[in-house]
């Protein structure tokens, strides 16, 4: 079995070293995407024997994570782990999220930093990863605990056949919904991150933002009854109610309040609108579906 592990790095020149030295006790094949880094990063994973990537400027994590799937796929890997460059993931992890696939139970490995009671976790991290984490379930029909973990292991079905599209963060959400939905096996085992002064360069509100509009943009894409439909209906109602009121008031006192009316209208129109779009798109995913 061919175990190609993945890093995406940015400006990792004091950790990539030392981190390659004990990964390759694990795998000689590495592959080390350099996004744009400013430093040494690149040279010095090049001179530790790494496959590197060169990406000419910083273009996300995102894009770094696709940039390693290519890579993996084309050096016919059997197994790509993606771990992170920063120190917090632990090396004697990886056995441990390798399991599962070599023993053929799952097509897709996350190490979950929440099933180890033990985690020393920044509260604000954890209140909005679990948060996210959560937003991924209800969208995409998982029922994982840890859905922003980058400690992960992908067999060759998923390097075949997934094909992530996002640049920024919210690809980690992106393939875990690709995945679900060609119901390929998800599974989680414990890991343990070393949280030595948080050294994560993930900004946390720039990591949050992009993945709830990922996630939006999936929940728009796949479900548009739901994501239009539904507000379309609420906006309808509002118009329906509001015009109702400006009758009455206007039948009681000759009186149009323009606030009212305003509303009235503004409400119907909305929801005629988002309603007349979720029935288009519906209309055009289904056509689409049937087609493939």
């Amino acid at each position: 079995m061919k175990i190609v592990i993945g890093i995406p790095a940015f400006n990792e020149e004091k950790n990539i070293a030392g981190l390659l030295i004990k990964l390759k006790k694990i795998s000689q094949d590495i592959i080390v995407c350099d996004d744009g880094s400013t430093d040494l990063t690149g040279k010095i994973a090049e001179n530790l024997g790494a496959i590197v990537i060169e990406h000419k400027k910083n273009q996300g994590y995102g894009s770094a994570i696709k940039s390693i799937f290519l890579k993996a796929h084309e050096v016919n890997a059997d197994v790509l782990v993606t771990f992170d460059a920063d120190g917090q993931h632990r090396i004697e992890d990886i056995n441990s999220i390798l399991e599962p696939i070599k023993k053929n139970i799952a097509d897709i490995v996350i190490g979950s930093r929440f099933l180890n009671n033990n985690q020393q976790m920044p509260k604000y991290r954890k209140i909005g990863i679990q948060t996210i984490t959560k937003l991924t379930n209800v969208t995409g029909g998982t029922k994982i605990t840890d859905s922003q973990s980058g400690f992960r292991a992908y067999n060759k079905k998923i390097l075949e056949n997934i094909k992530p599209t996002e640049s920024g963060m919210g690809i980690s959400t992106e393939i875990l919904i690709k995945t679900q939905k060609a119901n390929y096996r998800i599974t989680e085992v414990p890991i343990t991150i070393l949280y030595e002064g948080d050294t994560s360069t993930h900004n946390p509100v720039a990591h949050g933002t992009s993945v709830i509009f990922s996630t939006l943009k999936y929940v728009a894409i796949e479900r548009p009854l739901t994501f239009y439909g539904i507000p379309g209906f609420i906006f309808l109602c509002i118009g329906i109610i509001f015009s109702i009121w400006a009758l009455q008031i206007y039948s009681l006192q000759r009186e149009l309040i323009t606030n009212i009316i305003l509303i009235a209208g503004g409400g119907i129109i909305l929801g005629t609108v988002f309603m007349i779009t979720a029935t288009i798109l519906h209309s055009i995913i289904s056509v689409v579906r049937e087609r493939k």
